[in-house]
């Protein structure tokens, strides 16, 4: 065989290889020839675990809505295997995509040259069957060499046809990969198939913004509880833990107070895992024992009821030291004006987003709650309302961004029933139901940095989570 039908034949030889390789296995790579590519085919639904979802909207009486944000679990990325695989699959595709692409630049050259053989051969065919009808006129050895060339190029004729249909089929492969790297670029686009780290990176991002814009929130008022979440089974059935609602993000400092009597040791753990494994970190011996489970860390300090008086004490955990202690002017104390459970649980030490607070109760407002707000550093009261509501009858309470909320936590259908608002120095009734799993609650507390109840639930540790109603400051409210 010629130079040029060694070359034309290897040519074919590659285009058949990549036919045979289009046909049997791009088909099955992309899933072809099972089923078609198709949205709802192909894409999963996605779980709350996997996206920002926002639940449920409702409005108040003038329009202003109240919405839930959750937020994926961060150290989880389900898709990311999917992701992989997607990533894998295109780069296949487009290193297809570029072979083809140099053989589609060969194979129009070279089909250039085909056609220009096509033309010569045919041009030669009729010249042939002129000269054979005129034969006569020729030597008969010049007409046979002529004769057999001729048979020669004959079989070129069909393989030069095939040729054209393969430079076709190699446009329409290359029509049909730009299709598909389209389609499975939309496919990653709507899975949201990134990068691992390009996906960590828009997540940081919403979560920056979703912290701005908490900073813009107000107060809240409290719509609902959930939970409650153990933590932990630990001590007898009273005691009180908390964490500090003004120590920094990578503070998570946990205190544990058993009982509410005869004890003055307070437990720390550097987090909220050390606490459920039982790694303490540091005890500290208080110089006084305290009364009740109503205890608060605020700023660094532990604030506490001294056993059989109405006196605080401010302790510092930095330094060991009673920084302030200070009488609580007419406030009932050792199972006078407890809560119903008892315990000693006269005078309620409690923070919120406004300050530090005191509800007990006094003779002088017949025995009825009264809210004081405290000054954190000399305990002095800055100023107090008097409720009409017997502190004998309440359960525990607590304070969220000024409002007083009470329930009655030690029956089995515990709910909020009763909250004052020392804003408008007034109160409502009402109806805001919460798990008491346990049965016996004996010290529930707020967090305004966690945004969540902390609770000592008959030897058990619980979270509850809040849902509060909040108005969001715009660049124009004044």
């Amino acid at each position: 065989m010629s130079p040029p039908l060694l070359k034309l034949g290897a040519v074919l030889s590659t285009m058949a290889m990549i036919s045979n390789w289009m046909s049997q296995i791009l088909p099955s790579l992309v899933g072809l020839n099972t089923t078609r590519i198709t949205t709802a085919d192909t894409l999963t639904q996605i779980s709350p675990k996997e996206g920002w979802q926002v639940y449920s909207s409702a409005q108040d009486p003038d329009g202003r809505c109240i919405c839930t944000v959750v937020a994926p679990e961060q150290n989880l990325c389900s898709r990311d295997a999917k992701s992989r695989q997607l990533r894998q699959l295109l780069e296949k595709v487009q290193n297809m995509s570029q072979s083809i692409e140099v053989l589609n630049l060969r194979t129009q050259r070279d089909f250039q040259y085909v056609l220009k053989m096509e033309t010569q051969m045919k041009g030669l065919k009729a010249k042939f069957r002129q000269i054979e009808d005129d034969r006569k006129t020729l030597m008969t050895k010049h007409f046979q060499e002529l004769k057999e060339k001729m048979d020669e190029l004959l079989p070129l004729i069909p393989v030069l046809e095939q040729y054209k249909t393969d430079a076709k089929l190699i446009i329409q492969f290359k029509e049909e990969i730009r299709n598909l790297s389209t389609v499975l670029t939309g496919i990653q686009e709507e899975i949201g198939a990134y990068d691992y780290e390009e996906l960590h990176q828009r997540v940081l991002s919403l979560e920056t913004r979703l912290r701005d814009c908490m900073k813009k929130l107000t107060c809240g008022k409290l719509m609902k509880i959930t939970g409650p979440i153990t933590v932990k089974i630990s001590g007898t059935r009273f005691g009180a833990w908390m964490t500090d609602p003004l120590a920094s993000e990578k503070n998570n400092r946990v205190w544990y107070m058993d009982s509410y009597t005869n004890n003055k040791i307070v437990r720390e753990y550097k987090s909220i895992a050390d606490f459920v494994s039982g790694a303490e970190s540091r005890t500290y011996n208080l110089p006084f024992k305290w009364a009740g489970t109503n205890h608060v860390v605020y700023n660094g300090s532990l604030y506490f009821n001294k056993y059989q008086s109405n006196i605080i004490i401010k302790y510092s955990f930095d330094t060991g030291r009673v920084l302030a202690q200070r009488s609580l002017e007419y406030a009932g104390f050792h199972n006078v004006y407890p809560y119903t459970w008892g315990g000693f649980s006269d005078i309620d030490l409690m923070a919120d987003e406004i300050g530090l607070w005191a509800v007990y109760a006094t003779n002088q407002n017949a025995g009825n709650i009264v809210i004081s707000q405290l000054n954190q550093d000399t305990l002095e009261v800055l100023k107090s309302w008097s409720t009409g509501y017997p502190k004998r009858s309440a359960g525990e309470s607590f304070m969220i961004c000024g409002t007083l909320y009470v329930t009655n936590s030690h029956l089995t259908g515990a709910k909020v029933y009763y909250s004052y608002s020392t804003k408008t120095s007034t109160y409502e009734y009402t109806d805001i139901p919460f798990h008491n799993q346990y049965f016996h609650i004996s010290m529930l507390d707020y967090n305004a940095r966690d945004r969540a109840l902390y609770a000592w639930n008959n030897g058990h540790q619980v979270l509850f989570n809040v849902t509060l109603f909040h108005v969001i400051k715009t660049e124009d409210d004044t």
